[in-house]
C-alpha cells in the first residue's frame, strides 16, 4: 500500500499507468520546458547551478514520495518488489516536478551510450540497452538509476548527459565513452565539458575483493607500500585478508581528469551511511533506486 503523503499531488499528474519505466504519461511527456524555476522540486532532492547556460538538472533522494516500506518514499523503479501503483505514482511526481518525462535505460554495467531524441520520450518507447545516454534537444530529460552506483551527470554547450557507474562500467570506461560521445554530439572539447558526481557508496563503505582491483588493472598481491604503484591503487585500502575498500567517486574523478574534462564537482555524499536519505542496495539489499537527470531547457 502505497503511502498517504503525497498522494493528491500524483492524482494532478495525469496518465501515471505503465508505459516507459520513468514516462508518467503521454501528455506529461510532452510538456514543454518553459520555466524551470517554476517547477516544484522536493526541498530533499538535490539541485545545484550549472555554469552551462540553459542546463538543468535534479537527482532525486528517498524522500517525497508515496512508497512504503524498505520502498519509502521515493523509488522509481519497477520489478525490485514494490506496489506499481506506487512506482508510477512516483515518476508522475518527478515528471510534474520537471515539466517533462525522464527517459530511463535497461541499465546492464556496460559502457553503451545511446542518444536520445524526444521520440525516447514516447510512452511506450523502447527502452535503449546502454548505461549512459546522451541529447542535444531541449526537453529530452537523460537519466539514470541508482542505489549505490555512481551517477555522474554532464554538460557542455547544447549537449548534456548522464552515466551509471559501478565499479564494472567505470572499470569498462563508460565515463570515456560517455564523454567522447559528448563532445562528438555537441561539437565541443573535453575541457568545456562540467560534470557532475552524485551520491553513491562512499571510501569507509565499498568492500570488494581482489577481482575490482584487477579490472582497474590494479595488481591485489603488491604491497601498497611500493612505489610507482599507480594512481588507481591509491584509490584501494587494504582492511582484511583478500579485502579492500575502494573509493568510488575518486576512481571516476581521476578518469574523468584524465580525459581532460574542465570542471569536476560532486562526490562526496556516501548512500549506505545516510539510510534516511538515500537507497541502498549494498545496506538493504531490498531497497528501491533513485534517479539522476539532466536536460536543455531550451
Amino acid at each position: 500500500v502505497c503511502s498517504s503523503d503525497l498522494l493528491s499531488v500524483a492524482a494532478r499528474s495525469p496518465g501515471a499507468q505503465g508505459g516507459h519505466p520513468c514516462v508518467a504519461s503521454s501528455s506529461a511527456a510532452s510538456v514543454h520546458l518553459t520555466d524551470i524555476s517554476c517547477m516544484a522540486f522536493h526541498p530533499d532532492w538535490l539541485r545545484r547551478p550549472w555554469k552551462t547556460p540553459g542546463v538543468s538538472a535534479v537527482m532525486t533522494t528517498r524522500r517525497g514520495g508515496v512508497s512504503a516500506g524498505p520502498y519509502a518514499s521515493m523509488n522509481v523503479r519497477d520489478g525490485v518488489g514494490d506496489e506499481p501503483e506506487c512506482t508510477a505514482r512516483n515518476r508522475a511526481l518527478l515528471t510534474e516536478a520537471i515539466g517533462a518525462a525522464p527517459t530511463c535505460l535497461d541499465q546492464v554495467h556496460g559502457l553503451g551510450v545511446a542518444r536520445l531524441t524526444a521520440r525516447d520520450s514516447a510512452p511506450h518507447a523502447p527502452r535503449h540497452e546502454a548505461d549512459a545516454c546522451i541529447s542535444t534537444e531541449p526537453g529530452v530529460v537523460c537519466a539514470v538509476q541508482v542505489a549505490d552506483c555512481l551517477p555522474v551527470l554532464f554538460a557542455a554547450p547544447g549537449v548534456v548527459a548522464a552515466a551509471h557507474a559501478g565499479w564494472r562500467g567505470l572499470a569498462a570506461g563508460v565515463l570515456e565513452a560517455t564523454l567522447d560521445a559528448l563532445c562528438v554530439a555537441g561539437g565541443c572539447a573535453p575541457d568545456q565539458v562540467e560534470a557532475w558526481l552524485g551520491p553513491c557508496i562512499g571510501p569507509d563503505c565499498f568492500e570488494v575483493g581482489a577481482d575490482v582491483l584487477s579490472a582497474f588493472g590494479v595488481d591485489p598481491s603488491a604491497p601498497e607500500d611500493v612505489p610507482g604503484r599507480g594512481r588507481a591503487a591509491a584509490r584501494f585500502r587494504a582492511v582484511n585478508q583478500g579485502k579492500w575498500l575502494a573509493d568510488l567517486p575518486a576512481l571516476a574523478r581521476d578518469r574523468l581528469t584524465s580525459a581532460g574534462v574542465g570542471s569536476i564537482s560532486g562526490g562526496s555524499r556516501c548512500t549506505v551511511s545516510d539510510p534516511s536519505r538515500f537507497f541502498s542496495y549494498r545496506r538493504d539489499g531490498v531497497t528501491g533506486r533513485m534517479v539522476a537527470a539532466i536536460w536543455l531547457t531550451g
